[in-house]
């Protein structure tokens, strides 16, 4: 079976570049044998920046790229000649990313929006010259600063997808369908659970123009949220969501059950979940007559909205955008995909990530210290 390209955790090291010396010396010229310090500044190291880029919609391109090292800052000279700034390093990350300390498990920094930047570690200062510490008792200082160390972290990326809406179901319950009904998107379709093994992403269509953005992740079945299946590890990427589409066929013994397991999983994953506006779509209502739709209306859930629908013959699908427009849009909906002031980042449960896909072995050959001879190579 090939390997997917859709990755949404990485583990990098990453290392920014450590300031240059300040440089110590005393200015001799002909006829002029005291002329007193000019020891320039060291330059600054450099950084390591994030920067978001909506081009990119997974961590594939950094999956094998494991060290991640800024350039180190050069010495300053003599006649107060200061030392060039280390280059700095762009990481080019999709928006949503995520960047959490690999060894901790601490929220570090998030990346939203397009060409958003983030510095993720900052390259050392210069130390300064004798130059800057002469005074009038101290006319010839002997002495400089020396530039400031780098930093180093391993850091873990975790990509959660940005969308307005985020389709929630057991396996199998036609969540695909939908989307490549409503949308352009083409996600793999076959009538046996846990199909869809990564979440797609499509753009649905609406009334003058409008639109909206549509997830599907895989399946969720009952124990989730304790590891059981592969929706644990896609949950984060409806966190993000601002509406919740609940989806359950119509074949389900107890649809109102099924609904409860399915918001309680999430509840247990991030309590701030329940927060958010939820619908519930009743899938392949194609098989059902009128008389068996009246009967299922008597036990579904009263505290929101629920639609019968079908993606083979179209039935409802209108109404069903409509809703959500009207969902997305009202007052009642405060929580914003798009902005990041009310969003609460838990520190990551590292014993949850798949470890396969995070495997990092140190090298040896890092040389954690620096020296002269790498401080204008940059390794991405």
């Amino acid at each position: 079976m090939p390997e997917s390209n859709f990755i949404d955790h990485v583990r990098i090291y990453c290392r920014s570049g450590k300031g240059g010396r300040g440089s110590m010396h005393l200015h001799h010229a002909k006829y002029n044998y005291n002329g007193g310090p000019d020891g320039g500044n060291g330059g600054r190291g450099g950084h390591i920046i994030l920067r978001g880029n909506r081009n990119l919609w997974t961590l594939l391109h950094l999956r094998y790229q494991k060290h991640i090292m800024a350039g180190n800052g050069g010495d300053g000279g003599p006649c107060r000649s200061s030392g060039k700034d280390g280059n700095d390093v762009f990481i080019e990350v999709p928006c949503g990313t995520v960047v959490y300390n690999a060894e901790s498990g601490k929220y570090i920094c998030d990346v939203t929006s397009h060409g958003q930047e983030v510095i993720l570690l900052k390259g050392g200062r210069g130390g300064l010259g004798n130059f800057e510490f002469r005074t009038s008792t101290n006319q010839a200082p002997r002495y400089a600063q020396p530039g400031e160390p780098m930093q180093e972290m391993q850091v873990i990326m975790q990509l959660k997808l940005l969308a307005d809406v985020g389709l929630v179901g057991f396996p199998n319950a036609g969540k695909s369908t939908l989307l490549s009904s409503v949308s352009a998107a083409r996600p793999k379709i076959a009538n046996y659970p846990f199909t869809t093994l990564e979440p797609s992403l499509g753009i649905v269509s609406y009334r003058n123009d409008k639109s909206f953005v549509m997830a599907d992740i895989p399946g969720i079945i009952e124990g989730a949220s304790e590891g059981r299946g592969i929706g644990l590890r896609f949950l984060s990427h409806i966190e993000r969501n601002s509406l919740l589409l609940f989806m359950i066929s119509c074949e389900s013994d107890n649809i109102k059950e099924d609904y409860n397991i399915l918001l309680n999983e999430l509840i247990q994953y991030n309590p701030d979940l329940c927060k958010k506006s939820r619908i519930l779509a009743i899938t392949k209502c194609d098989m059902i007559d009128e008389e068996l739709e009246h009967l299922l209306k008597e036990e579904l859930p009263d505290d929101l909205p629920v639609i019968f629908i079908s993606s083979v013959s179209g039935k409802g699908l209108q109404e069903l955008k409509d809703t959500i427009w009207k969902s997305l849009n009202s007052n009642d909906n405060t929580f914003d995909s798009k902005g990041d002031d009310h969003i609460v980042h838990k520190d990551l449960n590292t014993h949850n990530i798949n470890l396969d896909l995070l495997y990092f072995e140190d090298d040896e050959d890092i040389n954690r210290a620096g020296t002269e001879q790498d401080t204008d190579i940059i390794y991405v």
